[in-house]
């Protein structure tokens, strides 16, 4: 039986199928709220509400964000940590962000491909989400997408960023705990290793530990615990961990899940994790408010008759950019 396009599905029967964790429908509704069409996004806007009413703001869903390099090896290690959930008989979601293609907004990357074992699982939902140009890898969007999830019944929701050496400003602000994978190796050049990323990491994991790598690796280690001592705690009480990992062999995989349920245990136990998430939610808000004013900004008519000559004057030094954005707010100000 063929399927109803979007825009012949009622909110009622969208809400009803996520909740029943109908997958394609969650996929549907995903589709919704990445859309940059009008008539999606409020569509969209209103399954979110419906979800979240349905779902209240206590969950049980854990989410982990999961950052490193760019050839780290964080699609083989989702794909092995993936599969020790399973067999703790939970269900996860796994929204790996994709750098964004500039013509289209969508995802580039085939991370379905990249997790053969784990995407033909029925306990898994693995979901490509672009990242919008945001810095870090993720959008107010990605958020949306993980409310969607935790409404679909996922006890896990997995975010995969694009990778590190940007802003992780957002991805701290969406997820419950932040694993960082570091190489074999890495531990050697900790100069060249931004502080601030070290800073939301809860725990470092070095992926690779294993073969002739493994000598390598537990020097790594070494190097990160004397780093992280270092560094000011990121939750009063919680001791970031240091851990050895091979997606091949399996070592350190279940650690690391034990790990991020000890830290929740620690965040719960001690009122840090309901705290967490409403000063999450303080600064998606912030975040949507600017993303949504600077857009009102740029499509006002007056804002728009004016801009051209304003930039022309600051291009050719006869208006400082400062006054130049300056006149320009001040017509959007004077609206109405």
């Amino acid at each position: 039986m063929p399927h109803k396009p979007l825009h012949a599905l009622s909110i009622d029967e969208m809400v009803d199928g996520i909740v029943k964790g109908d997958r394609h429908m969650l996929s549907r509704a995903i589709t919704l709220v990445e859309s940059r069409k009008q008539e999606h996004e409020t569509t969209a806007h209103a399954v979110l509400d419906r979800c979240l009413s349905k779902t209240g703001t206590h969950r049980t869903t854990v989410r982990v964000g999961i950052t490193g390099a760019p050839g780290v090896g964080k699609s083989t290690f989702i794909e092995s940590f993936g599969l020790e959930l399973l067999g703790k008989g939970l269900r996860v979601a796994v929204l790996a962000v994709d750098p964004s293609s500039t013509r289209s907004g969508g995802s580039i990357l085939g991370d379905k491909a990249r997790m053969e074992r784990l995407s033909g699982k029925k306990e898994v939902f693995i979901r490509p989400t672009p990242s919008s140009g945001f810095l870090g890898g993720t959008s107010p969007k990605t958020h949306e997408a993980i409310v969607l999830c935790e409404a679909a019944g996922f006890d896990v929701v997995i975010v995969e960023t694009v990778g590190v050496g940007q802003s992780e400003i957002l991805v701290n602000s969406m997820v419950d705990f932040i694993l960082l994978l570091m190489l074999p190796g890495s531990g050697d050049d900790l100069q060249g290793i931004k502080r601030g990323i070290m800073e939301i990491a809860d725990t470092i994991a070095v992926t690779k530990a294993d073969g002739e790598r493994m000598n390598s690796a537990r020097s790594s280690k070494s190097d990160f615990e004397t780093a992280v001592h270092l560094l000011p705690e990121k939750h009063p009480g919680w001791t970031r961990k240091v851990l050895l990992t091979s997606a091949v062999s399996g070592a350190g995989i279940a650690e690391t899940w034990q790990t991020v349920r000890d830290y929740q245990g620690f965040m719960q136990q001690h009122g840090l994790f309901e705290k967490q998430r409403r000063e999450q939610l303080a600064v998606l808000l912030g975040s949507i408010i600017e993303e949504q004013l600077k857009k009102e900004f740029a499509r006002y008519p007056a804002v728009q008759a004016l801009r051209q000559e304003i930039e022309n004057r600051v291009l050719s030094g006869t208006l400082s950019p400062y006054s130049g954005a300056s006149a320009l707010v001040d017509a959007f100000m004077t609206r109405r």
